[in-house]
This record gives structure tokens, sequence and C-alpha cells, in this order.
């Protein structure tokens, strides 16, 4: 019952817009409410980039402030309250091993500071478990279980983990995980 009422409710949305009943039909359900606030889709850096992302024009001399809109592959270092610190990581091949994830070197001052949005979308790559247990990773190695906000700010204060990080108006509004044995 539900689902069909969002269905109607798309419908009628899309013909108020203007949208042709055939295309509207097309439209999930789900997607309606998503639509209201959807995020513009950001060219996504390399997952393994073996440089850290540049972000021409930001002042790191001055305080510490969010990155401009886009895909940032970087860790969160620190978190207070809905606050989160977060840096650029880049890939470091190991002789022995597939190598790991490094941030800047001591001293380095970029690093940036957003609020966690409320409907912040976060994408686990250990499930959303306490124990961590289960893997739940795309094809990419990326994270693909979704995550309450609670989790991803008691997760970010105990350990870094590198991932896909969105911001969007200054907000943290996607974390995706990069899986890393």
């Amino acid at each position: 019952m539900k689902r069909s009422v969002l269905t109607a409710a798309a419908l009628c949305a899309a013909l108020a817009a203007g949208t042709a009943p055939a295309q509207a039909a097309v439209i999930p359900a789900q997607a309606a409410p998503a639509r209201a606030a959807a995020i513009p889709h950001y060219p996504a850096p390399k997952i393994f980039g073996t440089t850290f992302q540049s972000d021409p024009g930001h002042d790191f001399t001055k305080r510490i402030s969010p990155r401009k809109d886009g895909i940032l592959r970087g860790w969160i270092t620190h978190v207070s309250g809905g606050q989160a610190e977060y840096e650029p990581i880049k890939w470091v091949r190991d002789k022995y091993t597939e190598g790991h994830f490094e941030g800047p070197p001591e001293g380095n001052s970029t690093a940036y500071s957003s609020p966690v949005a409320g409907n912040v979308v976060y994408l686990s790559a250990f499930g959303c478990s306490s124990r961590m247990a289960n893997m739940t990773v795309d094809r990419r190695g990326l994270g693909a279980k979704r995550c309450s906000r609670a989790t991803l700010l008691k997760r970010a204060a105990k350990m870094q983990r590198p991932a896909l990080i969105t911001v969007y108006r200054g907000r943290i509004v996607k974390l995706q995980e990069i899986y890393t044995p």
C-alpha cells in the first residue's frame, strides 16, 4: 500500500512538472524523495591514486575550513560533535605487500573541517555491526552497506578509515569507505 501511494505521488509530481506520463511511470517510487535533495554528480578520483588531490584556491594558512564541493580521497582524523576534520590521502606501494594509504607528512597543514550532514550517506565496507566482521564491498572495493550517521561518527572517532568523502555546500553528505586488507 505504501509503495503504491509513493508511486502515485511520484506520478502526480511528474505530471505537475510537465513530464510525460510514460516517463513518469519509469520513475521509481523511492527516487521521488531522494530527487528533492539530490547531490550533484562529481567526478570521482582514482581510488588508489598515488598523489594527494589538490584544492586550488584553498588557503590553508587561515583557519581550518571546508573543502570545495566535490569528492576527496581521504580519511577523518578527528570528530567533535557533528564536526569532522579530514585530510587527503594517497596510496603508497610497499616492497613486500600491496601497499597502504598515508596522509600528509607531519607538520603539513593540509586539512579540512566540515559538519557531517544529518542525512549523510555512509557506505561501510565492513557492515554496520560493532564487530565489523562482514565485508560489504562492491567489485571496486568500495563500501556498499548503508549505515547510520551515528555509526559513522562512532567509527570515525575510534579509527582512521580510507574513504571517498563527498562535500556539498560545505557539508559532508556522503562517505564511502575504501576496503583495505
